[in-house]
């Protein structure tokens, strides 16, 4: 009987062993192995997550030690206005002395966090946040931090799911929508403004109009309010100005100051209006 030439010996048995390893393999791996030159099978992609799934902050836990404030603060006495949405919101803390003036005499709240998306804010609502309370007003702005990875129609839908749950378990509660407030091109770590951050910028400022312009729809001109004050953050020149967010996205207190003068006369209202009702 005939030899096989050295190569072609070790050919043989590298495809046998291959073969074996295989038959424990995944069908497109075991193929990709089988089969030299073929490209190895992709990983599964992850699920995605929906706009309106409750999901946990991932974070240092910090998230979970405001969560536990904010329960706190429930228990810790009356709420008469509650605020709720993302670092914006919890920024208020950056202008006290306008959050007191504005707002003290209503026993106020700020259950904001920075960094927070749609999802976060309903994983908190889910997890007793709204519990042992009953605010005559719950202002709501949420969806800033999901403007790049999620459709106008996306971010829309869950920001209606809050605004059901809100309704849901404070039925007394009159809800105050606000619009997403606009943003500018920006480095999230200070550096140099790049073309890249002018594109995604645009492409946020187009999402976060969308959004707005699905939320107005929500306004029933009575326990549902939308007000959209964008407009006052900008210039003449359609920017916004450094004075009022230096990077571009969170107000110091010369936007916080704005903030409170636009929403005032529509804010009172509310206010007045619910104390009508308990009467």
């Amino acid at each position: 009987m005939s030899r096989l030439p050295r190569k072609h010996l070790l050919a043989a048995l590298a495809a046998a062993c291959a073969l074996a390893v295989a038959s424990t393999l995944p069908p497109a791996v075991a193929q990709a192995l089988v089969q030299p030159g073929a490209p190895a099978a992709a990983a599964a992609p992850a699920k995605r997550l929906s706009a309106s799934e409750a999901f946990e902050k991932q974070d240092n836990g910090q998230f979970l030690q405001y969560h536990a404030r904010f329960l706190a603060r429930a228990k810790s006495g009356p709420v008469g206005l509650l605020f709720l949405g993302d670092s914006i919101t919890a920024g208020w803390q950056r202008a006290p002395h306008i959050w007191d003036a504005y707002y003290g005499k209503y026993q106020p709240a700020n259950f904001g966090i920075g960094g927070a998306r749609t999802q976060n804010l309903i994983w908190q609502i889910e997890h007793g946040e709204l519990e042992g309370i009953a605010p005559k007003v719950a202002v709501l702005m949420m969806g800033t931090n999901n403007s790049l990875d999620y459709s106008a129609e996306e971010i829309a839908a869950a920001n209606r799911k809050i605004v059901a749950m809100v309704r849901a378990r404070l039925p007394d509660t009159r809800v105050l929508v606000l619009g997403i407030f606009p943003r500018g091109p920006r480095d999230a770590k200070g550096g140099p403004v790049t073309p890249a951050a002018v594109e995604e910028a645009a492409k946020r400022m187009a999402t976060i109009a969308a959004v707005n312009r699905e939320l107005a729809t929500l306004d029933d001109g009575r326990t549902i309010r939308f007000l959209d004050i964008g407009a006052v953050f900008l210039g003449q020149d359609g920017r916004i100005p450094h004075t009022i967010m230096p990077d571009q996205l969170h107000p110091v207190a010369a936007g916080y100051q704005l903030w409170a003068d636009a929403m005032q006369p529509l804010l009172d209202s509310m206010m007045k209006d619910a104390r009508k009702d308990d009467k």
